[in-house]
């Protein structure tokens, strides 16, 4: 079992979840319990994984229109949330017949499914580590520092940290943090993938994730010099 989080909106969480489903050994499954921001009908998040991934299982417990947090979304839209209980029983459901259940939250960590719980609440009722997504950037040293902090806090494991889009061209930010990111937060880099990495086909993606994850994740990938 692995939960990803982000750092916040925009990070990267999907493609990453994506890389580690692509180099994960036997059956894969990708639970993302809440989904805002998408109408009936659209493809989300999980459309993505499954079109990166091939033969992954992929399952979504609710989702609302408004890009807001999920308890927000449900409670504007009229519909029940997602609790945290649901997420629980959902991804124990899907560990019963596969070897790796990833859950892919919403937003960052202490974003709530409904009044109440969060992904940390998941994670913790699971007993699973946490995989944080991190901008490249500045400002991502603090961002990714209070995340792993509030984990810690909760007594709950922190796999790592995952660069979601690395960019082409990086600025001096974006090169020092990735030595000053493992420092700042005590946990160790994991990977960087290349920003566009999700509008590769298949082949390339597995590819790719391959050769920008760490070994802790499937990959090869070592850390840089900045």
């Amino acid at each position: 079992m692995l939960v990803v989080t982000g750092t916040g909106t925009g990070v990267g969480k999907t493609v990453v979840t994506a890389a580690v489903a692509a180099l994960a050994t036997g059956r894969v499954a990708v639970l993302k319990p809440a989904q805002t921001g998408i109408a009936p009908g659209e493809p989300g998040d999980l459309a993505d994984v499954a079109r990166l991934v091939p033969g992954v299982t992929t399952r979504e417990l609710g989702r609302y229109p408004e890009p807001l947090a999920p308890a927000t979304a449900a409670r504007r839209a009229g519909l029940a949330p997602v609790t945290p209980a649901d997420a629980v029983q959902a991804a124990k459901e899907l560990a019963a017949d596969h070897d790796l259940v990833i859950v892919e939250g919403a937003g960052g960590l202490l974003v709530r499914f409904d009044d109440e719980g969060t992904l940390a609440d998941v994670a913790a009722a699971l007993d699973a580590p946490v995989l944080v997504v991190a901008a490249a950037g500045l400002g991502t040293l603090n961002h990714t520092a209070l995340t792993t902090e509030a984990l810690h806090t909760r007594g709950l494991t922190c796999a790592g940290v995952v660069v979601g889009a690395w960019p082409a061209e990086p600025d001096l930010a974006a090169r020092c943090n990735l030595a000053d990111l493992p420092v700042v937060t005590g946990v160790p880099l994991l990977g960087a993938l290349p920003d566009g990495s999700g509008a590769l086909g298949p082949a390339e993606f597995v590819r790719v994730a391959r050769h920008t994850l760490a070994a802790e994740l499937g990959g090869e990938w070592h850390t840089p010099k900045p």
